[in-house]
């Protein structure tokens, strides 16, 4: 029994937790609650459903030194996840069922959040030739996400024909829009005043908004699905906002370093804040605040990206792109969109839960599998507890990662992520009343 929790901002309530279930909710679910009921006093946190990402990398198979499935569950429980994406940029890149399916074992494995697997657009991430699209949806791991991410899917042709191929299992393309004529694999800066000062190879707008306009028009052809990852420009909203309000079938995501740093990070040339897309100027990152705030943008996804020391550490041209994001991005996106009024609790809900599980088609899946169905008698019990006021110093050293890539290290945000439950069990608490049902040591992380 959770006590006096606001739920998602909507009002104070109990809720009683059965086996793998919320059984009731609301001021009577005390009288339910059977005899010897464990009680937590969750007054002054804030419930959430279960928070899904739909956009990581843990790095397994093929980069077990920067991220192991196991130890990138750890991270995503701390961070309030009970379900994560995980792509399909492996060693060997997850292209096929047999694959597909073993990413879903190494999850149920780990056992502390519900681990889908993504599958590649093409065949070895070469752009060339369609992977086993049809093959990894009908397979157990009931692929329904597909992305070449960290490529992006250029040649029109093919991506009209995995748009088309999809449509037939409701399948999503989760694009990387990044046309490499405009942006090659050297181009790490916000093409502008900045990337000519610094001298460093320029990403101008265009190269995604280019992608993202094409995909809409093949989109609105093919009636398939279209997801734009980590839109980081103003002109790319415009497009996402222009194709919705006509009805094509295009969804979009956004990241927390997106969200709250801008290209003023580079002028240190500290190669962790090296990301691709790259972090943009202000008045970009005004547009994702409010397009984030007004459903243009459904989604906030991690694109949670550990790197061994060995790839990071280097001069910021020849260093690895991305950074970590799992265990940070609920304290961020508090920081950045809550607390400046920009978004309810409510709002957080939806867009870090129900809107992600929706596109990914997480809220379908039946029994203790399903995602995104909100605090409600009969849900599953997928819940992520949240001290608002609760001031949280981030220390790199101090993370279930593998990897030590922090954007964040040092910096102190408001909303701490108190308790996390999959399915009714504790996959992470800081709750004394709530012990963690999972060895809480580190001895996964580097």
């Amino acid at each position: 029994m959770i006590q006096g929790a606001d739920l998602a901002g909507g009002g104070v309530a109990d809720l009683l937790v059965v086996g793998d279930t919320i059984a009731a909710v609301g001021p009577g679910a005390a009288a339910d609650a059977p005899a010897g009921t464990q009680r937590v006093d969750a007054a002054g946190l804030v419930a959430l459903p279960g928070l899904v990402d739909f956009h990581v990398h843990l790095r397994e198979p093929g980069r077990e030194d920067a991220e192991t499935v196991a130890t990138g569950s750890r991270a995503a429980a701390a961070g309030g996840f009970t379900a994560v994406l995980a792509m399909a940029n492996t060693t060997p890149v997850t292209d096929t069922a047999e694959k597909a399916a073993h990413i879903a074992a190494l999850g149920r494995a780990a056992g502390l959040v519900d681990v889908h697997p993504v599958g590649a657009v093409s065949k070895g991430l070469a752009g060339e030739e369609l992977a086993e699209l049809g093959l990894m949806a009908r397979s157990a791991a009931r692929v329904r996400v597909f992305s070449d991410d960290g490529k992006c899917v250029h040649d029109a042709r093919l991506m009209r024909r995995a748009l088309e191929y999809l449509r037939a299992h409701d399948g999503v393309v989760s694009q990387h829009s990044q046309d490499p004529r405009l942006a090659d694999g050297t181009a790490c800066c916000h093409e502008g005043e900045l990337s000519g000062r610094l001298g460093l190879p320029g990403w101008p707008e265009p190269a995604e908004e280019t992608i993202i306009a094409r995909d809409a028009m093949l989109a609105k052809h093919t009636g398939g699905r279209v997801h734009v990852a980590h839109v980081t420009t103003a002109g790319g909203v415009e497009v996402v906002r222009w194709a919705k309000a006509r009805g094509i079938r295009m969804t979009a995501e956004v990241t927390p370093h997106h969200l709250a740093l801008t290209t003023d990070a580079l002028a240190g040339y500290d190669p962790v804040f090296k990301v691709n897309p790259p972090l943009r100027s202000d008045e970009h990152v005004t547009a994702l605040h409010e397009a984030l705030a007004d459903g243009t943008i459904d989604a906030v996804a991690t694109d949670h990206a550990p790197h061994a020391a060995h790839d990071k550490d280097h001069a910021f041209v020849d260093a690895a792109f991305g950074m970590l994001g799992l265990e940070t991005a609920l304290p961020v996106v508090s920081e950045v969109m809550v607390r400046s009024g920009l978004l309810g609790w409510q709002d957080v809900a939806r867009v870090m839960s129900s809107a992600p599980a929706r596109i990914a088609r997480l809220d379908e899946l039946p029994g203790t599998s399903r995602h995104g169905a909100g605090l409600v008698a009969g849900a599953p019990a997928h819940l992520t507890l949240v001290d608002p006021s609760a001031a949280v110093t981030v220390d790199r050293e101090e993370s279930y990662s593998r990897s030590r890539n922090n954007p964040w290290h040092g910096q102190t945000f408001h909303g701490q992520v108190r308790a996390t439950l999959r399915a009714g069990r504790v996959t992470h608490s800081l709750l004394d009343a709530l012990p963690a049902s999972v060895d809480p040591t580190r001895e996964d992380a580097a």
